[in-house]
């Protein structure tokens, strides 16, 4: 008996959302028993066992709720093990208790499109850390104990956690890219971070590309208007890919429309949810929007999929608590004396020009009125594979043209936006070339999926090839000027672009115990 193809009938699909088309496929009747989307199981960490040794792999940080006092780390085994755990150690004593982590299994299965497959992943927390300090840890299971000399040395790495709050940090460095994927090229991008000794790392959307085809639909045979492109063996290479670098700086990321991946859930970030290990600072229903503070920067993550009229798979799945909370999360941080700058990283452009996707028009409809009203220092993207800047802007005009090493202040001049989508995947082009300064005709989207021509005169400096960005930050005591610098580096070290950005530290520093309170980041 010949099996059908998996899949939304092709009238059906395209009145449907992705929530809707999940929900179509999750009740549909699979034929031979076959499973379509056998959705994530959650299985305690004691439950299995194989017999088989098994070797930990792809090690990736991730700040915990409070970055000062919490850091989550997660890892991935080939098959199940018993009583996997974390066990950390500081230059003071020796190795703590096993720390339990918990087991997240995940299956992938869609009948003649993708072969049954089991992964898992390992999470456990940290806390109770003192901040601004350097932890080693090492993560195992029962018969594999790195800290007990049972596994060897290479499984033992460090972190450190951020900074306490209210007393200017010394000079400190992140970095960032979007758009990375499994290749040689974005290899080389993880050793070019790893050289600049970053504090944490963003990665705005488009982590692994295990679905190529990133429109949001279910997986089939091969991609079409109706489905997508997937492997989930994908992210086992992307893992271990970053593993050297992600091992030992805060990995944290968004989600863009190729980490929308139907054949989990219903909003497509099931499998995410098994992956990462998201701060947990948002609205409970945007699992990859969240917020941070280290030093004096304020960080805030969004997920672009709920506002983008370009790729609409997700468009409004939030239904409006992402924007509320984004507006109430500003109004916070603007409002904390230690807090001098505020950096914004989602996936869809705000503003660019490449001829593939250009900009965003529900970005500029939903939240750069709120960057402007408080006053958001810089924005970071990634969709187009470029790298790409503006000059500073409110309302959507430039309010001060800023050349290669010019120095910006943003509560007088505007917000400056960074498309950086050059993390390793091919890369896009521009409709003028990179030197070309002045006006020229570019697009934006607009609900319904249409583009509207429109003249750009705000477009400063493009680059098409893969570089990152590169983010220094001077914290300087109360009236005096602090400063965050933004280079644009490829992976040879090379500088592309560099400009600064410059306030007057908090007039009112307070010491930590008398600072705001903030029901997601205590």
């Amino acid at each position: 008996m010949e099996i059908p193809r998996v899949g939304v009938p092709e009238a059906l699909a395209s009145r449907l959302t992705m929530a809707e088309q999940h929900e179509f496929l999750s009740r549909r009747t699979i034929l031979k028993g076959a499973v379509l989307a056998a959705g994530p199981l959650l299985l305690q960490g004691t439950a299995y066992a194989n017999g088989d040794k098994v070797v930990p792999a792809g090690r990736h940080l991730a700040f915990g709720r409070n970055p000062r006092t919490s850091m989550r780390v997660a890892w991935q085994v080939p098959a199940p093990v018993r009583k996997p755990f974390l066990r950390i150690a500081d230059g003071h004593g020796g190795w703590s208790h096993r720390i339990p982590a918990e087991v997240r299994a995940l299956h992938s299965e869609v009948a003649g499109v993708i072969a049954p497959y089991d992964q898992y992943y390992l999470h456990a927390e940290a806390d109770h850390l003192w901040p601004g300090h350097t932890y080693r840890y090492a993560v195992g299971h029962e018969g594999f104990d790195p800290a007990s000399g049972d596994g060897g040395s290479a499984a033992i790495s460090t972190f450190t956690t951020a900074p306490a709050r209210g007393i200017p940090a010394g000079k400190f460095t992140f970095t960032a890219f979007g758009d990375q994927g499994v290749s040689t090229t974005a290899l080389a991008q993880d050793g070019a971070v790893a050289r600049q000794n970053p504090r944490f790392h963003l990665l705005a959307g488009d982590i692994a590309y295990a679905d190529p085809s990133g429109a949001g639909k279910p997986p089939g045979s091969k991609p079409d208007a109706d489905h997508d492109l997937f492997d989930p063996k994908v992210w086992d290479a992307y893992y271990r890919q970053i593993e050297g670098v992600a091992a030992s700086v805060p990995w944290m990321v968004t989600t863009g429309n190729h980490d929308m991946e139907a054949l989990y859930s219903p909003d497509g970030y099931g499998g995410q949810v098994k992956r990462w290990d998201f701060p947990g600072t948002g609205p409970h229903d945007c699992p990859s929007v969240y917020s941070f503070i280290y030093g004096n920067v304020g960080v805030i993550s969004l997920d672009a999929n709920d506002v983008s009229y370009e790729i609409p798979a997700n468009l409004g799945y939030s239904r409006g608590s992402q924007t509320a909370w984004l507006k109430r999360r500003l109004r916070y941080l603007r409002s904390q004396p230690d807090v001098d700058f505020i950096v914004v990283f989602f996936h869809h452009c705000a503003y660019s020009t490449t001829n593939q996707h250009a900009s965003e028009g529900g970005v500029r409809e939903q939240w750069v009125p709120l960057f402007d009203e408080y006053r958001v220092d810089l924005v970071i993207n990634g969709h187009n594979h470029i790298y790409e800047r503006t000059d500073a802007l409110r309302g959507g005009k430039v309010t001060r043209e800023v050349k290669i090493g010019d120095t910006v202040e943003p509560d007088r001049d505007g917000t400056v936006y960074a498309t950086c989508g050059g993390g390793g995947k091919s890369l896009y082009s521009f409709p003028v070339p990179d030197t070309f300064a002045g006006e020229f005709q570019s697009y934006h989207w607009v609900k319904g999926g249409e583009k509207v021509t429109e003249t750009v005169s705000w477009s400063r400096v493009r680059y098409t090839g893969y570089s990152f960005l590169a983010i220094d930050v001077e914290p300087a005591w109360a009236g005096r000027r602090t400063t965050l610098t933004v280079r644009t580096l490829r992976n040879d070290g090379a500088e592309i672009d560099r400009f600064t950005l410059r306030r007057t530290a908090g007039l009112h520093r307070s010491r930590p115990a008398v600072l705001g309170a903030d029901p997601g980041d205590v």
